[in-house]
């Protein structure tokens, strides 16, 4: 089963916190278990995400690294010794690793070739195995077969790639927001006074629509999970039972609340501040203020940071005194984003690549009237050419005709000798007579 042991061998968990579609709570009973289980096509959001869940695809197939997995604990896996595994499971298994590999390496290389010829270097040698460095996935030293080190570098990385997802995210949110205000104050320049106002008024008419919804319940706190018991479960709030609430919302049964599962709790709570026919609200932000409500629910309840909540942690989050007296979420209007100096640095950034662009335009502006002059020259040359080879053709030709011998007759002769010249005639009668001895 795909479940906790796969999730736990790479943190494959955060397949399903990277996802933006958010499954709804399911009710198990209603269920086959075969609709249980996650979607295969769950997406790391790593540029090598192909690669790492191919090779563990793989390596469940083999019943001895299965068998180890399932009783490996988190720190051995990160400390690399279910790698060592790798030299016990079958040829068949490792044969099938090595075409992976190689299939891998070639991908990389063609990425290098991509980005060379988009930074325009193309036509340079390039030194792959010195560019095969920056990617740590790997073994880039031995392109052929999969080894021990080559396990231990993917699990290695995969590790710290996706702890740093979260912060990549927010991240990424940040320059969003950024960008989105910059464009806002760009469109302002453009029109002139009275139209300005109206479209200020505007904005701060739809900022102050948005930040008017309910109280948002602490994520995690009682009052949320009784909310979604009641709305989403159907369940009389009065009842509410901690151990048979995880048992309901542990969709994929394997025992824990992984990031996907935790985010799915939140909805409830999210569909108070956001509603996506509503102008003033942007689900982008709302997929941040998930993101905001998974961390803080982890940083409370995830006690051995396994990046995975046990029933055990659920209940003894339950258990603490702030898990009934919780003040209400602050949501994202009430926590800028970013400072009037980091937007100036970001659009002071724009300005910079825009300038580059712009110079790299003119740059292939110029290459392009340079190679229009050198094409028009090579026409020219090829006319020319062209003449100079047909008027060795037609030299060669008169070359080849035979020259017009003349005869010499009597008759054209004659015909020149006037009529009544009858001594000039006898001459010539004479001329054409045959000599007598």
């Amino acid at each position: 089963m795909w479940g906790r042991n796969v999730l736990c061998c790479f943190l494959v968990l955060c397949l399903w916190a990277c996802l933006n579609a958010v499954p709804v709570a399911v009710d198990k009973t209603k269920v086959s278990p075969e609709e249980l289980e996650p979607p295969k096509s769950a997406d790391t959001g790593l540029h090598y995400d192909r690669y790492l869940r191919e090779v563990v695809d793989f390596l469940e197939k083999d019943p001895h690294f299965r068998d180890k997995l399932h009783n490996t604990d988190m720190e051995d896996i990160k400390v690399g010794k279910l790698a060592k595994e790798l030299d016990f499971v079958s040829h068949h298994v490792r044969t099938q690793l090595d075409e992976l590999k190689r299939q891998e390496v070639n991908r990389l290389r063609t990425l290098i070739k991509v980005k060379q010829d988009l930074d325009g270097e193309n036509g340079m040698t390039v030194d792959h195995q010195g560019l095969l460095k920056q990617f740590e996935h790997l073994n880039h030293m031995n392109p052929h077969t999969f080894e021990v080190d080559d396990l231990d570098r993917l699990i290695k990385s995969a590790t710290n790639d996706l702890e740093n997802f979260d912060k990549d995210q927010h991240e990424e949110f940040k320059k969003y927001e950024m960008m989105k205000e910059h464009e806002r104050r760009e469109r302002l320049k453009t029109l002139d006074e009275e139209a300005r106002k109206k479209e200020e008024e505007h904005y701060e008419e739809m900022k102050k629509k948005h930040a008017e919804h309910p109280k948002v319940n602490h994520p995690g706190s009682q009052d949320q999970l009784k909310k979604v018991w009641e709305e989403t479960d159907g369940l009389d709030p009065s009842d509410f039972n901690t151990k048979t609430f995880f048992n309901l919302h542990d969709t994929n049964g394997d025992g824990y609340f992984d990031e996907q599962e935790l985010e799915a709790l939140f909805t409830k709570e999210l569909e108070k501040i956001y509603d996506p026919t509503q102008e003033e609200d942007d689900m982008v932000e709302m997929e941040e203020e998930r993101l905001r409500m998974r961390e803080h629910v982890m940083n409370e309840v995830d006690t051995n940071k396994d990046r995975l909540v046990s029933l055990d942690e659920f209940i003894a989050a339950t258990n603490k005194k702030d898990f009934v007296q919780q003040d209400g979420w602050e949501t994202l209007e009430q926590n800028p984003i970013y400072t009037e100096e980091e937007l100036r640095e970001f659009e002071e950034h724009l300005i910079r690549e825009e300038q580059n662009l712009n110079q790299k335009t003119n740059d292939l502006l110029r290459q392009r009237e340079e190679l229009e002059t050198q094409q028009q020259e090579l026409n020219a040359q090829k006319i020319q050419l062209q003449q100079a080879v047909e008027h060795m053709e037609r030299l060669k030709s008169q070359k080849a005709e035979p020259p017009v011998q003349a005869k010499v007759n009597a008759v054209p002769s004659a015909m020149m000798i006037l009529p009544g010249d009858s001594q000039s005639l006898a001459q010539v009668h004479q001329q054409d007579l045959p000599a007598h001895s």
